[in-house]
């Protein structure tokens, strides 16, 4: 039998699937999806690799065979299902990552494993001759008192050349290597104790004393109690429970312990929800799809406040009395809180949880729940497309348009492909849901792949925020330096006066954004990046909010040596602060990158907000989505025209949507909201259709333009990247890669549909130390064009040119970062 492995670490020059051979008693143990240690090299050092096929050979064990063996099995059953050795595939086929960057993603954080390859002393074959260096390192491995030490002294010696050194050891017969795959986190146990069954039988030949007559007495009232408790509630300490132990009055054993919480209860009812007629058709149509087990796709578009998680729940309830299960998918971490309690308050304990604020030892027992078919809703973030369902019959993208569910890092996915993969494997419904849908999604509907449902009114007639557009030019002009104009400051009064809450936008964190000469105009940079820093005056410091790098605010302009610097710009620090001049009776929250950086602190935060502890809500970009906080009627948009000009095709989209989304959080209760757009540019159409919540008209003008311009959603955009620490490599290497192109399409003879544009610098051509490049490439995303793009990364990483310089290719992702 053979196998085809993926290898751990392996360069991207590399990467394949290696075949190996298994025999003996590992043929009956192997199977897809379970980790191995082999032979790689020349030296044969053992790697650790993930099995992704297997095929039974008719060669017999004694004819010779240039496969190398699997030197063992690393695992009891396959950690990768059928469908997640299906993701694998998929992901290296459309991504362009390597194979085991594929396998790591799909693999939940919990089960990592790191590969350590031990050694056993056998006894030195007689006639064996040994080199100094090999009877040094035998007499250390001898000397040490532990195997910890042993193990030492053999993988990390003082002795030079020591991989050498052990390579001939093994080879001589004095060594044998033994592989451990080590977890990164291991299973929970706590220890508990029961009475024995000969105790509970005949108590009466065994005489406690007093303490111990106190422990009994839990035990039999409780039956099974961890050793602490049954410690802490018979008043002792936990010697007094050993020593019952000992006696054979009581039995001790270890049981797992579960890091998830596993409390919640259903206290509301589904079908207590009433639909309106908007919600109804949604659902039918749905539905219907749900019913028939068969693949099909929805975009869902209803306005902010149009009851779409009420039709989540609807299609959830209906999914899971089919015996099938569900995965929604939520774009921040900060959406969490709300959701979870909305749906574990329905469905109880048949909800999970999974996105990166959790621990390893979180993730990795939320997805032993997940295998057992103990939970039936998964929700998460972006990496919860992964969750091993077995049998899911629903996958829900809530606001599907956001960027954050584009993996940003190898390998380059987008969770709403990922998912109708995976809704395809399982003939489900895939939901796409917002109140401002992507370009790309809404095209495709048009296109037929999607069926578009509408819900263009707010649940129970609610009218949508009154919008006022407030030009920051007359507020200059009349002498207003502050970040709020004078509408802005006296509806925020009357909010406060009136006892209702407000939410205050502002996507700059820190307090001063740029410190900049006097002089010469140089803004101060960070050393790292191309980037400017910015001042954050809780610690006095400049940051970059790139790579990090901290330090003391400049006295003297590095460039031209002048003495006087001046901070310029806002961020929430600032925003905060004057707002506490302006409002000082005011509650005020923040929240941002700064606030929020624990597990909890987002939790925290909103339960306060939502428990109206707090007046105002102010902060970044994750307090404008999918939100919902009844007694907010005033929302203030203090600044968002930077965003306009991020340097990507998709900025303008990306605006009207955080602005109608923000807009969106007012007036969701029993009294109207309104909102409040600061902007030196009223009259840009973006801002104004935003303005006026008028999402199909921003489709038209947007994709108008795109078409113009040839970009996606009318094409594909493939962005290849470039990165060094060596300016003149990167540079080198993009215009080689050109060249590559030209010289393969002429080669080869190919008529594809393609354009090249660059290279060119990237928006911030610096990034922590490295020089950064780009090369966009215009095509259709085609199973030729992948295999294109492939071979032309395989030509680059052979291609001298391109040492020591990265190389990526990113299928619709950012062309400005």
């Amino acid at each position: 039998m053979t196998v085809q492995v993926a290898l751990d670490g392996a360069a991207p020059g590399y990467d394949r699937l290696y075949s190996y051979v298994v025999r003996g008693k590992l043929r009956e143990q192997l199977r897809p999806g379970m980790r191995v240690s082999v032979p790689f090299g020349k030296a044969n050092r053992r790697r650790l690799g993930m099995v992704l096929e297997q095929a039974v050979t008719e060669l017999e064990t004694d004819q010779p065979l240039k496969l190398k063996p699997v030197a063992d099995v690393l695992e009891q059953e396959p950690v990768l299902t059928d469908e997640l050795l299906m993701l694998v595939r998929w992901l290296h086929e459309h991504t362009f990552c390597t194979w085991y960057d594929a396998v790591r993603a799909v693999l939940p954080g919990g089960m990592k494993m790191r590969l350590e390859e031990n050694y056993v002393l056998l006894p030195v074959p007689e006639g064996t001759e040994l080199t100094p260096y090999e009877e040094m390192l035998l007499q250390a491995a001898n000397a040490a008192k532990t195997e910890r030490e042993r193990q030492a002294v053999l993988q990390r010696g003082e002795i030079e050349s020591q991989l050498h050194v052990i390579d001939s050891l093994v080879a001589k017969g004095c060594l044998a290597p033994v592989d451990a795959g080590k977890m990164l986190i291991g299973d929970s146990t706590q220890r508990c104790v029961q009475l024995t069954p000969e105790f509970r039988e005949n108590p009466q030949w065994f005489r406690p004393t007093p303490k111990q007559r106190g422990v009994i007495a839990v035990l039999q009232e409780h039956e099974t109690l961890s050793v602490k408790e049954c410690a802490y509630w018979g008043g002792v300490t936990e010697g007094v429970v050993k020593n019952l132990v000992k006696a054979g009055i009581a039995e001790e054993f270890s049981t797992e312990l579960l890091r998830v919480p596993r409390d919640a209860q259903a206290t509301v009812s589904p079908e207590d929800t009433v639909l309106s007629p908007q919600q109804q058709a949604a659902y039918d149509a749905a539905s219907a799809a749900i019913l028939a087990r068969k693949a099909a796709a929805f975009l869902l578009y209803g306005v902010t406040g149009s009851g779409k998680t009420a039709v989540f729940e609807q299609l959830i309830a209906l999914t899971l009395k089919q015996g099938r299960q569900v995965l929604l998918l939520i774009p921040e971490i900060s959406l969490t809180p709300q959701i979870v309690q909305y749906f574990q308050s329905r469905f109880g304990n048949q909800v999970a949880l999974i996105h990166s604020g959790l621990s390893l030892g979180q993730r990795l027992d939320t997805d032993k729940l997940i295998r057992r078919g103990e939970v039936h809703i998964v929700i998460g973030t972006r990496s919860a497309v992964f969750a091993p369902l077995q049998d899911v019959g629903l996958i829900i993208l809530d606001e599907e348009g956001e960027h954050s569910y584009k993996s940003e890092s190898a390998p380059r996915y987008h969770a709403a492909e990922v998912a109708r993969a995976r809704c395809k494997y399982h003939n489900a419904v895939l939901m796409l849901a917002s109140a401002t849908p992507s370009l790309e999604s809404r095209y495709l509907a048009d296109r037929g792949v999607y069926t578009l449902l509408r819900m263009d009114q707010r649940y129970n007639q609610a009218p949508l925020p009154a919008v006022t557009v407030v030009d920051m030019n007359e507020e200059m002009m009349r002498g207003n330096g502050s970040p709020f104009s004078e509408t802005l400051a006296d509806a925020l009064r009357e909010n406060l006066e009136r006892g209702e809450q407000s939410i205050l936008l502002l996507n700059r964190r820190g307090y001063h954004t740029l410190m900049q000469c006097t002089k010469c105009y140089e803004p101060l940079y960070c050393p790292n990046c191309s980037v400017p820093m910015t001042y954050h005056k809780a610690n006095n410091s400049m940051m970059c909010h790139y790579c990090g790098h901290i330090q003391p605010p400049e006295t003297v302009c590095p460039k031209c040596g002048n003495k006087k610097m001046r901070q310029m710009g806002f961020g929430t620090q600032k925003l905060e602060e004057e707002l506490a001049a302006l409002l000082p009776d005011a509650r005020i929250l923040r929240m941002d990158a700064d606030t929020t950086m624990t597990r909890s602190s987002y939790e925290t935060g909103f339960r306060a907000f939502a428990n109206q502890e707090y007046d105002i809500l102010c902060g970044t970009q994750m307090i404008g989505k999918g939100l919902d906080f009844p007694n907010v009627t005033l929302v203030g948009v203090v600044s968002v025209d930077k965003a306009l000009f991020a340097g990507d095709y998709r900025s303008y989209e990306r605006t009207f949507s955080l602005v109608t989304q923000v807009v969106g959080r007012g007036g969701r209760g029993k009294r109207p909201g309104r909102a409040i757009l600061q902007t030196y540019m009223p009259q840009h159409y973006v801002l104004t259709l935003a303005a006026q919540q008028d999402y199909d008209r921003f489709y038209a003008e947007e994709l108008e333009m795109r078409r113009a311009l040839m970009f996606p959603p009318v094409c594909d955009l493939c962005v290849i990247g470039f990165s060094g620490v060596q300016q003149a490599r990167v540079q080198a290497a993009s215009e080689r890669f050109v060249q590559l192109i030209g010289e393969t399409v002429q080669r080869l003879g190919l008529r594809l549909p393609l354009r090249v544009l660059g290279p060119v610098d990237a928006a911030y051509g610096r990034i922590n130390g490295k020089y950064r490049r780009r090369v966009l490439m215009k095509c259709k995303n085609t199973a030729q064009m992948r295999a294109f793009i492939r071979s032309l990364l395989e030509q680059a990483y052979a291609d001298k040119a391109f040492a020591q310089v990265a190389v990526f290719a990113d299928m619709n992702g950012d062309c400005g970062v």
